[in-house]
């Protein structure tokens, strides 16, 4: 595993990307963190208060909507200078209209949380700007939390096509449930990095859930209802019940994954069978088709008709 002394981290300006953030830099030899925001006004925000908290002048804001491709590729245009690791953190319930179709022909629950990072990634490899570890914010709700109202992702094929309409929403209509196109996201995102982490052995490639946090910006996508109980009701309850846990903890498991060389190149580690809390155990455990080469194959060929 090779050194990481800096690091990009997508939707950094509040929540879990800021947790990590702040985390980071009390690490010893991280000296540069990058801060991809889309509003360069909570950006300057988050790094006036991030320097405050930590005592140190290593952040530097880089201007990036994951929404937005051609806001991504003129980002990583402007780098001069190779990044050791990134965290792929940005992402959420895709705002007021998530099933909405984007200029790129996906949903924008989708692009939020999927295509805006694969293009990410190609654009920093295909540019020789990363030079350790890829980190993508992977969840629970890739292979179901039931007592969270969200069912494990049934895949019918899990070919090409199936892919490509899980990112256009044409799977599940334009009335889709957010709860439920995100877990088909999130699933088609890790079974992509394990694809990748075959293609580029020289970058490792891991995909990491900081489980159910409490006080995360995802919720503020939700509708009203949703994100009154999942922000406030169920960030009361739900850590009593061992179904939420706090931001500093989900941010931890983002350093775990990048700097314990434990953490394998290719694979998803999150919580144990039923909960987004707890010890954190490789997911092929779980549920195989995480590991399943061709399902892998085939979502990277799906997501690349559309990168």
């Amino acid at each position: 595993m090779k050194p990481i002394h800096s690091v990009l981290i997508t939707g950094a300006n509040a929540g879990l990307g800021r947790e990590a953030a702040r985390q980071l830099a009390q690490q010893k030899g991280i000296n540069k963190i990058y801060l991809a925001c889309r509003n360069r006004t909570k950006a300057e925000a988050a790094k006036a208060a991030l320097e405050s908290e930590t005592g140190r002048q290593i952040f530097e804001i880089v201007r990036m909507d994951v929404t937005d491709v051609a806001s991504i590729r003129a980002a990583v245009a402007e780098l001069s200078a190779p990044i050791d690791a990134v965290i792929l953190n940005a992402g959420g319930a895709g705002g007021r209209q998530p099933n909405s179709l984007t200029d790129d022909g996906v949903t924008t629950i989708f692009a939020t949380n999927v295509l805006g990072h694969v293009v990410l990634v190609d654009e920093l490899l295909n540019r020789q700007l990363v030079t350790s570890t890829i980190l993508y914010a992977g969840s629970e709700a890739a292979r179901g939390i039931p007592k969270m109202g969200m069912q494990r992702p049934d895949l019918t094929e899990g070919s090409v096509d199936e892919f490509m309409s899980i990112a256009d929403g044409s799977k599940f209509g334009a009335e889709g449930d957010p709860m439920q196109t995100y877990g088909y996201a999130k699933l088609t995102a890790t079974l992509w990095m394990g694809a990748m982490a075959r293609q580029h052995p020289h970058v490792r490639f891991v995909t990491m859930s900081p489980g159910g946090t409490a006080g995360t910006a995802g919720f503020d996508d939700l509708p009203l209802i949703k994100r009154i109980f999942f922000k406030h009701v169920g960030g009361v309850l739900m850590p009593l019940f061992g179904m939420m846990h706090s931001v500093e903890i989900g941010a931890k498991r983002y350093l775990d994954g990048l700097l314990n060389p434990e953490f394998k190149t290719g694979h998803f580690y999150a919580s144990q069978t039923g909960y987004p809390t707890g010890p954190v155990v490789d997911q092929a455990g779980i549920d195989e088709i995480l590991s399943d080469i061709t399902t892998q194959n085939n979502a990277n060929q799906a997501l690349r008709r559309f990168a």
